[in-house]
């Protein structure tokens, strides 16, 4: 090893690389370093590399992403962060894992990546190599029962199985994530005993029926799934971001933000601009604690919203003053100010609120609804509103454009009223409520067209049958 003792510029001079013919060209007889061979040569080398790089993302960029999304799918970290510059910043979308499209590693389809099954953590490459084998063997699994009646249940486990429903690789099988985990045991119990049985010799009357063919799916004598009501949307996103690194149904602040009221709210995005105290919703990604030189705690965390990431900080004082301490993957509102530290925004922390105590919106927004009563027809229209239309401000004025122009006219001869029902987890969800006055129509079948031409689901039906789900 070499120490160097001084330094000094000898301006721009001709640079050769150094070849030998021994195992390298960095040590002379002498016992000393070449001069000017190990820098100069390597740097020749990254560069090279780089060029090479370059090249294939600029012209090959999905070829790429996939390849450098497969080189790291043992780094959750690295995922995460290239599938987000794949989606933002590229244009690339990455497929969700799925039992009958993904192979081993990530694999580039048309414009788009399909993710690989290496990258989902508790499911070994040998359990990946059996599954992909069987699936080119006889064909895409049709059911649950399919996959593990024809899989080898030593080498693809309970574990592994789990691990593809709680990510959504067998969603396609099925969607119901809780219900297929339910499910399991006894399939695999029932899937075995079949295996005994041809180890055997013997058959049920429905594999002979079936020919021994992959052309229909004819596991009749398949045990049932219980009824169950699926995992809330949180919980999935959970197991999703614990198995692959991202989320695969949706960001865990889109449900959150179309429930919750809170003034005065900006972006991450956007708390760039802002010198002045703000409030941001976010979910925490990560958590590091620390004690300072007088041994007070403070915290550092990872924070994003839909439209960014950044480095939150909770200091001593503050830290103090949080009740609750949030944990990974809670949705909190922030209040503080962005700090610019060595070219490195930070948002430093003065309050933070879970999302749970935050006021949800109860009420539907008065821009249409409102409640009267119902006169002088014997049919109405009945509108069937999502819970995401009724806060999807774009959404609603379409409807309301829609609406004014089949209300137009003489509204005293206006006498069809059109009555709301919402579909989701709302108050007022098993009621009907009538559009104001000035909504009542003529023509309840030209409305009915109108509305469904622009995807709203519409239906003409008797004013009892309404009045008595009113009443209800």
């Amino acid at each position: 090893m070499v120490k160097i003792i001084s330094r000094k510029s000898l301006g721009t001079q001709p640079v050769y690389d150094i070849g030998v013919q021994e195992d390298h060209n960095f040590l002379l007889n002498n016992g000393l370093v070449a001069s000017n061979c190990f820098n100069k040569s390597h740097s020749m080398a990254y560069a090279y590399v780089t060029y090479e790089t370059a090249y294939l993302k600029a012209n090959y960029p999905v070829e790429y992403m996939a390849a450098l999304l497969s080189a790291n799918s043992g780094d959750t970290d690295k995922i995460q962060k290239y599938i987000e510059s794949c989606q933002k910043s590229l244009g690339i979308k990455v497929i969700p894992p799925d039992i009958n499209l993904s192979g081993m590693d990530f694999t580039p389809s048309d414009k788009s990546i399909i993710f690989g099954l290496s990258a989902i953590k508790n499911v070994g490459e040998g359990a990946i190599e059996h599954l992909l084998e069987i699936r080119q063997e006889g064909g895409e699994f049709k059911s649950f029962p399919d996959l593990c009646d024809r899989i080898n249940l030593q080498m693809v486990n309970s574990r592994a199985l789990e691990a593809l429903i709680k990510c959504g690789a067998l969603d396609k099988l099925n969607p119901n994530r809780r219900q297929a985990i339910d499910h399991l045991d006894k399939l695999i119990s029932w899937a075995q005993s079949k295996a005994k049985d041809r180890a055997v010799g013997q058959q049920s009357i429905f594999d002979i029926l079936g020919g021994g063919t992959n052309t229909k799916d004819t596991h009749e004598d398949a045990p049932k799934p219980a009824k169950l009501e699926d995992f809330k949307v949180q919980e999935k996103l959970q197991f999703e971001k614990e198995l692959l690194g991202f989320y695969v149904s949706e960001h865990p602040l889109q449900s959150i933000l179309r429930s919750i009221s809170v003034d005065e709210r900006v972006t991450l995005s956007e708390s760039t601009d802002k010198k002045s105290k703000i409030k941001v919703v976010v979910v925490i990604t990560a958590i590091k604690l620390h004690t300072t030189k007088k041994g007070d705690r403070m915290a550092f965390l990872q924070i994003e919203d839909l439209t960014g990431q950044m480095e939150a900080i909770i200091f001593p004082k503050t830290y103090q003053e949080i009740k609750t301490f949030p944990k990974e993957n809670d949705v909190v509102l922030i209040t503080g100010k962005t700090d610019k530290q060595e070219d490195k925004l930070q948002l430093i922390i003065d309050e933070l609120q879970s999302a749970d105590t935050l006021p949800r919106i109860d009420k539907i927004p008065a821009l249409l609804l409102e409640d009267l009563e119902i006169e002088e027809s014997n049919s109405m229209v009945l509108l069937h509103l999502k819970l995401e239309e009724i806060y999807d401000l774009s959404r609603l004025q379409k409807l309301h454009a829609l609406l004014k122009e089949q209300s137009s006219g003489n509204q005293k001869q206006a006498n069809i009223p059109i009555v709301a029902t919402v579909k989701g987890e709302f108050k007022p969800s098993n009621k009907g409520i009538c559009l104001g006055r000035d909504f009542w129509i003529q023509n309840a079948e030209a409305t009915i067209d109108s509305l469904k031409n622009a995807g709203f689901d519409a239906e003409i039906q008797p004013k009892l049958e309404i009045l008595m789900s009113i009443q209800a």
